[in-house]
């Protein structure tokens, strides 16, 4: 079987083919697929097989995910969105990601009806309706279907859903044991002057385009560049590189991934020397370690660059540490949230 490549979270979302029906545009114009009191319904474990969606105010199975082709989050990316994982029955860091997600819905001017607290109840009951104990889950926000003829954002009723799927490795385990290879593409990451990377969303063409780069040179995966050279992010995950025994992480112009947030805490906890800082791409070819970082596997050796080996050992010492601190981080009461 072919290796597992380093892209893509599979989608349970579909592009309806009818546009907008009567009754969806009737649950548009109210600002919500339905009240409150009907979304929160007991939800009943393993109601669905493989996952579950939240859309029109309710719990259904993967199959009946659907965006209307009108959508500006369809037709424009116009749309943010953040992922949590659920492993061995609890979600990590969930507090994190809806922080991160509610953050991003004031900086892009959207709003959804529901609170944070109900967005929570949301995500349990995906996880919940699908059975699974080890999940990717995911809160989305487009910016929805303006009036015909109008193109005034503001005017747009802003679209809510979420979705549960069984855990989405970025790499298997069996893939990160054989060693990623990983190129560094010269293609210019999304100035953040542009598009602020703290706001998590789906602008991934210049990824997108760099994987291909990627698969032509035979590599696994890729990282982009900013305008100055330096390593940017790769599609889902950030990047360090360990020097010297320094752990270095670019300072701008990337997503502040949940993640990212966990390894630096760690390198404080752990006591590991940690800079932010610009890391000039040319510097990772010569680094002793290099490993990615996202909800997507927690921290992932990288074994090459460009084909290329990193470092003596592999995985290196560092990384390793700081792999499994992360996973026994999913037994911290303080992180755990245990799946209703």
């Amino acid at each position: 079987m072919e290796p597992t490549r380093l892209y893509g979270l599979p989608g349970a979302m579909h592009v309806a083919s009818d546009g907008l029906t009567p009754p969806h545009r009737q649950r548009q114009e109210r600002g919500a697929s339905c009240t409150k009191e009907e979304a929160m319904r007991t939800v009943e474990t393993g109601e669905f097989e493989g996952g579950s969606v939240f859309i029109d105010g309710d719990w259904k199975p993967l199959s009946e995910g659907k965006v209307s082709l009108f959508d500006w989050g369809f037709t424009r990316s116009d749309v943010t969105y953040d992922v949590v994982s659920a492993w061995h029955g609890a979600f990590f860091r969930l507090d994190d990601h809806l922080e991160r997600f509610f953050s991003s819905l004031d900086k892009l001017r959207m709003k959804i009806p529901y609170s944070r607290v109900e967005v929570r109840q949301i995500l349990h009951g995906c996880v919940k309706a699908g059975g699974l104990q080890d999940a990717y889950v995911a809160m989305v926000c487009t910016r929805g279907v303006p009036p015909r003829g109008v193109r005034d954002p503001r005017l747009a009723t802003n679209r809510f859903y979420a979705y549960a799927l069984p855990f989405v490795w970025i790499a298997p385990p069996e893939k990160q044991a054989q060693g990623i290879d990983m190129h560094v593409s010269g293609r210019l990451r999304i100035a953040p002057e542009s598009v602020d990377p703290t706001i998590k969303n789906y602008h991934w063409i210049d990824l997108v385009l760099s994987l291909f780069d990627a698969y032509d040179r035979g590599a696994d995966t890729s990282c982009v560049v900013d305008a100055q050279g330096n390593v940017a992010e790769g599609p889902g995950f950030n990047v360090f590189m360990v020097k010297d025994g320094v752990v270095r992480t670019p300072d701008r112009g990337v997503l502040e991934g949940i993640s990212r947030k966990t390894v630096i805490e760690l390198c404080g906890a752990l006591g590991i020397a940690l800079r932010i800082e610009p890391v000039p791409a040319s510097e990772l070819a010569s680094a002793d370690e290099v490993f990615i970082s996202s909800t997507g596997g927690g921290v992932l050796p990288i074994a090459k660059i460009d084909g290329r080996p990193i470092g003596a050992a592999f995985p290196g010492p560092i990384t390793k540490r700081l792999h499994d601190a992360y996973w026994a981080l999913h037994d911290d009461p303080r992180h755990r949230d245990p799946v209703l």
